[in-house]
């Protein structure tokens, strides 16, 4: 990473200019030259990990009721994208409204060609468990994922807001980066250490802009920081001068207009 410069990730595969966690938003950052992919894991009810936010289907389906009460069959009948302010521009294809699976997100990933990094949230409570993270290092495997390489093109990072599912990241993949996501900044975190050998704080912009100081707690600590949502110039224009190790934005384009193009351009 070249000095002052920080990663740039598309948040949900960059939430802004096309519907979330929409195969087409990703390849779309992909595309603008973002550095890495953010995304957020569920498991359905047969054991599916499938890319997507919220609890329930509400707010970025056409469906209704609960993600894992749902089968993969289920939902992949539904359309994902139409709800989306891009859908009255754009022409719709399947890439813009079909369910998106780890699978298949993986899989374009392997298929991209260039170095991408891909940040996966597992998102807690579930009534699964401890099972999302054991089918998540599985399916990891799978892509030879799991214990990470230099000189694989692909690099997954964990994130979880709750410490607990770090942890069992940590006892089935040790190798495995983590990052430990932050709303609010519990007391035994205020002297920079994270839980369970994670080495990457992940503090929301709200929380860096009421504790000015964070980044650099985090950073004697012998931690990198990764910061969530920056969409705006008042906040990138914060982050920067703090020296986050990466950003995680809705608009990823934006962030690489403002730091001067994609990397090596």
């Amino acid at each position: 990473m070249s000095p002052g410069r920080p990663l740039v990730f598309a948040h949900r595969g960059g939430a802004d200019a096309l519907p979330e966690h929409t195969l087409a938003a990703y390849l779309r950052a992909l595309d603008e030259g973002a550095d890495g992919v953010e995304c957020d894991v569920r498991l359905t009810r047969d054991g599916h990990l499938v890319c997507v936010h919220d609890r329930r289907l509400d707010r970025t389906s056409n469906g209704t009721g609960l993600v894992s009460t749902k089968t993969l069959a289920q939902l992949e009948e539904l359309d994902f994208g139409s709800w989306h302010s891009s859908a009255a521009v754009e022409e719709q294809s399947i890439e813009h409204t079909r369910l998106l699976t780890l699978d298949r997100l993986l899989g374009a990933l392997r298929a991209w060609g260039r170095p991408v990094r891909l940040l996966i949230e597992t998102k807690h409570p579930s009534r699964y468990g401890g099972e999302v993270e054991r089918r998540l290092v599985e399916l990891l495997r799978r892509y030879d994922l799991a214990e990470p390489r230099p000189d694989d093109p692909i690099h997954v990072t964990v994130m979880s807001f709750a410490a607990f599912a770090l942890r069992r990241i940590r006892a089935l993949a040790p190798r495995l980066p983590t990052v430990y996501l932050l709303e609010i900044l519990p007391p035994v975190i205020r002297k920079g250490r994270l839980p369970f050998g994670a080495r990457i704080a992940g503090p929301g912009v709200a929380l860096l802009r009421t504790r000015p100081a964070l980044i650099p707690t985090f950073r004697a600590a012998g931690n990198q920081t990764y910061v969530w949502t920056v969409n705006d110039e008042i906040d990138l224009d914060l982050v920067l001068a703090q020296e986050a190790d990466g950003i995680i934005s809705d608009r990823p384009r934006f962030v690489l207009e403002k730091l001067g193009g994609a990397r090596g351009v």
